[in-house]
């Protein structure tokens, strides 16, 4: 039997790492870094293609196996995922060498279970279609639970808050591959086009927001080099241009890895314009820092700073974002480890955070000034509840509506897009304005 291949080996460490608490781009570029382009691409189709569909193939998984899932060993059942992808989403892959590869893997890390592996693998080759799901007009929990691979206690959130059908339509969106998305800087977004344009990358803008450029051709690396853009969700974008007019001092009290950042610095940049770049982690704004250095005079009003949220350092600014931490759940088709890591008690607990920083920002926010509240959740105890909760307890701010298409504001004006609404990920922003 052949020796499993160096992007197998590397798909298996991610996943064991992934298991161990880290992030899964990280683990995958610790793995995989002494792969060649080809096969290192490979291997991210698989990893993430695995941890996206984890669902959908446990359900397969464990049709086909001879004892619940829940007691087969942990890296055999991420073996026996990895084999079960390669047999039904990876056409390029035959099928014979997906089940032989994936039985010499489990030899290689445990070996005890490689004839279980195998034996599971046969079965799941011989009759795929066996691995019957419950419907959507069954059981809407655990059609999406299982066909749409998302954790059984999200999916009963989500089928309370929006329907099934919607719901299902969610979970959809976020087993979409996510297509790459720059952010044009500066004043002139046609000069970025084309000189995007002129080392051949193909773009198109975003309907709702056209600094936000869909490339259709090229790749990320080349258009860093070519033209003043970041990698940028549109979501993302979108709370930034939610902000509007961008005052002579800025706070960014959470705003690694600074995309943000970067859009409120160089968008339309200005003579004296101070953008405090604010974490808590300093490994985590050297990406603020790269960024800084390579668009040069668009951003030198960016100052990182490390700093606690919670207890901001800083004179007051006539506007200060927080971009809170949250469960994510707006960008399980980017991420689609969260998933699998966010817990119930999570929600609660970064509640919690979020509070603590909206309570330290709002000192520091100057009179007649804005504070802006975002997250990339899509849980109402992280966005809207939020924001009651602040009004309750400070007085001084009131809520107004924001800048943006009327496709994402909702009656209040506070900001939400949403995947299976709008194709890209999910945001929320509420903009708080002090009473002079």
């Amino acid at each position: 039997m052949a020796a499993p291949t160096a992007g197998r080996i590397a798909a298996i460490e991610t996943l064991r790492a992934v298991r161990a608490g880290e992030l899964a781009d990280r683990a995958l570029d610790a793995a995989a870094r002494r792969l060649d382009p080809r096969d290192r691409a490979w291997t991210h189709e698989l990893v993430y293609g695995t941890l996206r569909l984890r669902g959908r193939l446990d359900h397969h998984l464990a049709h086909h196996s001879s004892r619940p899932l829940d007691t087969v060993d942990a890296d055999a059942l991420d073996i026996l995922r990895l084999g079960a992808y390669q047999l039904l989403e990876m056409d390029g892959v035959p099928e014979y060498a997906a089940v032989s590869a994936t039985v010499d893997l489990a030899t290689r890390y445990v070996r005890r279970a490689a004839g279980f592996v195998n034996a599971v693998l046969q079965s799941l080759r011989r009759a795929p279609a066996a691995s019957t799901f419950p419907t959507l007009e069954e059981d809407p929990v655990a059609h999406l639970a299982t066909w749409g691979s998302h954790p059984r206690w999200l999916v009963e959130r989500w089928v309370g808050h929006y329907g099934p059908a919607a719901a299902a339509r969610l979970t959809a969106a976020n087993n979409r591959r996510p297509e790459l998305y720059l952010r044009a800087l500066g004043v002139d977004v046609s000069a970025v086009t084309a000189a995007l344009a002129g080392q051949g990358i193909e773009t198109e803008p975003f309907e709702l927001l056209p600094r936000a450029l869909h490339v259709k051709g090229g790749t990320a690396a080349a258009a860093l080099r070519a033209a003043p853009v970041i990698v940028q969700d549109p979501a993302a974008g979108l709370v930034v241009s939610f902000i509007g007019d961008v005052p002579a001092r800025v706070v960014d009290l959470a705003a690694a890895p600074g995309g943000k950042t970067m859009g409120l610095a160089c968008d339309s940049p200005s003579a004296g314009r101070l953008v405090i770049a604010a974490d808590v982690s300093s490994g985590r704004l050297d990406r603020v820092l790269e960024n800084r250095s390579r668009l040069g005079s668009l951003a030198t009003g960016v100052v990182p700073v490390v700093a606690d949220g919670r207890a901001p350092p800083f004179r007051s600014a006539g506007l200060v974002l927080i971009d809170a931490p949250c469960t994510g759940t707006g960008t399980f088709r980017r991420h689609p480890d969260g998933r699998w890591r966010v817990r119930p008690d999570d929600i609660t607990a970064l509640a919690e955070l979020q509070r603590q920083l909206l309570d330290g920002a709002a000192p520091i926010v100057a009179p007649g000034g804005l504070l802006v509240y975002a997250t990339c959740s899509l849980e109402r105890e992280e966005n809207e509840v939020q924001v009651e909760a602040f009004l309750n307890t400070h007085t001084d701010f009131a809520l107004e509506a924001g800048d943006g298409p009327a496709d994402v504001l909702d009656g209040r004006g506070m900001l939400h897009v949403l995947p299976h609404e709008h194709g890209v990920d999910g945001a929320f922003a509420a903009r708080l304005r002090r009473r002079s």
